[in-house]
């Protein structure tokens, strides 16, 4: 049985199986309607979540499912000392699927390692967040029409940062792609991301602190938020929060065809008034999000025999 704990556990090829299924789902609704009927989404959420939880379980239900919740681990056993791997044999017995956030890295891995039913990691602490690059990689799909050759900046909180790590992850395993790292010197990619993926491939990237200097050669923008949730002191988050704030004014050296993302949620990183400019994807993100967690919700039960 398969479940989605990395997004390196999915070959370049059933990536792009599942961009053909979800630009199926949105091509032909209908047909999917019924597809998960009668089986069961455990919705797994030990942090605070508003997108993913809610993609996750608007994708079981427009598939014709059902979704049992938990939200906080004050409102599971948790909270009684369960652990991860008691919880996982446990919800295997009443659901078909789970999807999980955990504020603890490898909560996810642990949580695969002992249900008997497909399990997704939807965020574990700052390790990687899978479901989320599959959204970037539709977005970055519907808006360039390829994955290969693109100059992708990142930008804000790169350190902690689980969107990042597995969008770099992702788009390693396309050829010409280049990255371009901006960040406070507090917040740079960790060293392993860098050594274990960037440099092992060969893959050209430049590191900065300065986004303006940078923005005429990007394809993509990826921004992320200064993450509160992740910092031991709070006068450094006070510091940094708002290193890095897009504004209308400097996007006026970038490409016309700039793709600018977000996971969301934004705090200041993006001006309000961006949100009208045509490059602006972040709220695309968020549907596209939806719709990749269709297909990869219906891939992992097919493969479990749970469906045809």
């Amino acid at each position: 049985m398969k479940s989605l704990i990395d997004i390196l556990d999915l070959t370049v090829e059933e990536l792009d199986e599942l961009i053909a299924t979800a630009e199926d789902i949105i091509a032909n609704p209908a047909k999917y309607a019924q597809a998960c009927h009668g089986l069961k989404l455990a919705s797994l959420f030990f942090e605070p979540s508003t997108r993913t939880r809610m993609s996750f379980e608007a994708a079981m239900y427009e598939l014709g499912g059902n979704v049992i919740s938990v939200t906080g681990a004050g409102t599971s056993s948790a909270a009684k000392g369960e652990s991860v791997a008691d919880t996982a044999k446990t919800v295997s017995c009443y659901t078909d699927i789970i999807a999980i956030r955990h504020p603890k890295e490898g909560a996810a891995y642990v949580t695969a390692k002992n249900a008997t039913i497909p399990v997704i990691n939807a965020g574990d602490g700052g390790h990687c967040h899978p479901t989320q690059t599959l959204a970037d990689l539709l977005t970055i799909w519907r808006e360039k029409g390829r994955f290969d050759h693109l100059t992708i900046g990142v930008c804000g909180d790169l350190k902690f940062g689980r969107t990042v790590h597995s969008l770099i992850n992702a788009m390693s395993r396309y050829e010409g792609n280049k990255f371009v790292l901006i960040s406070p010197e507090e917040l740079k990619v960790p060293s392993y991301v860098k050594k274990d993926v960037l440099q092992q491939k060969g893959i050209p990237y430049v590191q900065t602190t300065d986004l303006e200097s940078v923005m005429p050669e990007l394809d993509i923008l990826y921004m992320t938020r200064v993450q509160r949730e992740r910092f031991f002191n709070e006068e450094d988050y006070l510091r940094l929060k708002d290193s890095y704030i897009l504004t209308v004014d400097k996007l006026k050296t970038a490409k016309k065809d700039l793709a600018i993302l977000h996971p969301l949620p934004r705090v200041n990183e993006i001006s309000v008034a961006v949100d009208d400019d045509p490059r602006a994807c972040y709220f695309k993100q968020v549907l596209n999000g939806k719709y990749m967690r269709e297909a990869l919700i219906l891939k992992l039960l097919k493969e479990a025999g749970k469906i045809q």
